[in-house]
């Protein structure tokens, strides 16, 4: 992979050219505009400097800082995996898709962090540190919010009259916020923390830390909560409950969120002078002459069509993406089955960017996009026929092996599909940003991307109740038009059965929606590959 280089503008400030890094997909929507920085010494004397120090500094001679920084993107993993469990959790308890709707709302703020992120870089105290000044009490609140979860969250999943979602939104909001924040903060920071010729492990440690994070959160947590999981694979007695509570999970992490800012607080500093190793030095660029470069970027036409192309291209996706998994747990499916099925993905989502990118180096790396667009679609159809075929295998003791394996196979298809889509986007974004604003460019394209599958999937899972639909049988005139009509219906007697599911509904209308937009919108969007390197450009005061 190749490292960015920093070019010098005339006002002396200093600009970083970055390319975009291939992540696993679970942190795909977390963060996309991380980068392998790299500062170019040309005078004689560094050149020498630099030389000597990869002779005799290496990675060994940081292995303390690599070990920190891992760690703090472990830390930032930990929310957004627990945040990505509580819909899993929230489906148990048969919360309505409007509910999950709301709730997805939790996902946002890793694709909004460029609205505060020129203020995190801009404001500090630098007595204390840059970097730090931020981190600190961002680790503190995200350690603060998970004691306060760790006492409630039981209580706001069991109230009487359902889940209280709202306030689970509120709090995990916050979470994902925090997270978003710390990951800016450490971002910055790892610029400074390791040496010229280390500074590449900072991506490294941002995709390693970020994965494990998200699956100790996520995966590893509801196995162990699951008692079905724990009595199968780890006891020898069975139990009603399994070995970890989401209760004492948050507290366990609650409480090292706090130990472990506490003692970065205290024994860590930014910047140690004296030793003989080059740091990177960091961007200064003012708050509202980033916002202002933003505006000025969006403004550009081949930009902004660009932007509305990708906030609208992965409407057709919405449906598989949000809703399918959701579906298969309501059709018996048990959470912790559905999370484990991620774990074999993770090597073919190590394989899948190394490979693409074979074919996305060229000139037109969009045709690569728009081929497998298509693909991904015939998928989601194979996703809802996958659901409807799942009710039919279920067997007395779970689901057969045979099922798991379809599942695991029509996985790993949309995998290939994704990251082909996936890298051919993030290889036009490195191609056309220009190099003179390359940082804030790259996150702009980046953030829009992210924004573009946010909404569809909120809208998707907004939009399944209403069209779904059901109808009392065994009590005369009732209906199940809504929870207090259901709740009528089963006081007199009947039960409400679905004799139309939304999701089905969905996935037709969202296969019609993507052709529509790959036969139309697909075409202009290849066509902005032969738009002039100059229509790309920012004019930068």
């Amino acid at each position: 992979m190749e490292s960015s280089n920093v070019i010098r503008q005339k006002n002396g400030r200093q600009r970083k050219q970055v390319r975009a890094t291939l992540l696993p997909e679970s942190v795909n929507d977390m963060d996309l505009d991380s980068s392998e920085p790299e500062v170019e010494d040309k005078t004689e004397e560094g050149s020498v400097l630099l030389r000597g120090m990869h002779r005799t500094s290496g990675i060994r001679g940081e292995l303390g800082n690599v070990s920190l920084l891992l760690f703090l993107y472990v830390l930032q993993g930990i929310p957004l995996g627990l945040g990505g469990s509580i819909p899993l959790i929230l489906q148990s308890k048969n919360v309505s898709y409007r509910d999950q709707a709301f709730f997805s709302f939790v996902f946002w703020p890793f694709s909004l962090k460029l609205l505060w992120a020129p203020l995190v870089d801009a404001l500090y105290f630098s007595r204390f540190g840059r970097r730090k000044s931020w981190l600190v009490p961002t680790q503190y609140l995200l350690g603060l919010f998970m004691l306060y979860l760790s006492v409630t969250v039981d209580s706001l999943l069991q109230s009487e009259g359902g889940p209280n979602v709202v306030t689970l939104t509120a709090v995990f909001f916050m979470l994902a916020f925090l997270a978003a924040t710390q990951d800016i903060a450490v971002d910055g920071w790892a610029l400074t923390m390791l040496s010229r010729e280390n500074v590449g492990y900072a991506s490294t440690c941002n995709s390693v830390g970020q994965t494990a994070g998200y699956f100790l959160g996520n995966v590893l947590f509801l196995a162990l909560e699951s008692a079905d999981f724990c009595n199968k694979y780890l006891r020898v007695v069975p139990k009603d409950s399994g070995i970890v509570t989401l209760s004492d999970f948050l507290f366990f992490w609650g409480i090292v969120f706090l130990v472990s800012t506490t003692l970065v607080a205290i024994f860590k500093r930014e910047n140690v002078r004296g030793k003989r190793t080059t740091r990177t030095p960091e961007e200064t660029q003012g708050v509202m002459e980033t916002y202002k470069l933003l505006l000025s970027i969006i403004k550009m036409p081949t930009v902004f069509t660009f932007c509305l192309l990708l906030l609208t291209a992965k409407m057709g996706f919405s449906a598989a993406d949000a809703v399918t998994g959701l579906k298969l747990m309501e059709a018996g499916v048990p959470k912790e089955q559905l999370a484990l099925l991620a774990v074999p993905m993770v090597p073919l989502q190590i394989f899948l960017p190394v490979v693409i990118s074979r074919y996305t180096a060229g000139p037109r790396p969009l045709d690569i996009f728009y081929k497998a667009f298509p693909f991904r679609l015939l998928i989601g159809l194979e996703f809802a026929l996958l659901v409807w075929w799942t009710p039919s295998v279920k067997q007395e003791g779970g689901f057969p092996v045979y099922y798991y394996a379809v599942v695991l196979l029509s996985y790993a298809f949309h995998q290939v599909a994704l990251y082909s889509m996936y890298v051919a986007c993030m290889a036009f974004h490195a191609k056309v940003s220009d190099p003179l604003i390359g940082g804030t460019y790259m996150t702009l394209l980046n953030t829009v991307t992210n924004l573009g599958g946010n909404w569809p999937s909120t809208v998707a899972l907004w939009l399944v109740d209403p069209l779904t639909s059901k109808e009392c049988q065994g009590a005369a005139g009732q209906s199940c038009g809504s929870s207090e009509e259901a709740q009528l219906c089963g006081k007199e007697g009947g039960i409400c059965v679905t004799t139309l599911d939304g999701y089905y509904v969905e996935s037709v209308v969202c296969v019609v929606i993507g052709l529509t937009w790959w036969v139309w919108l697909g075409k202009k969007m290849r066509r902005l590959q032969e738009q002039s390197p100059a229509a790309w450009k920012c004019r930068v005061n």
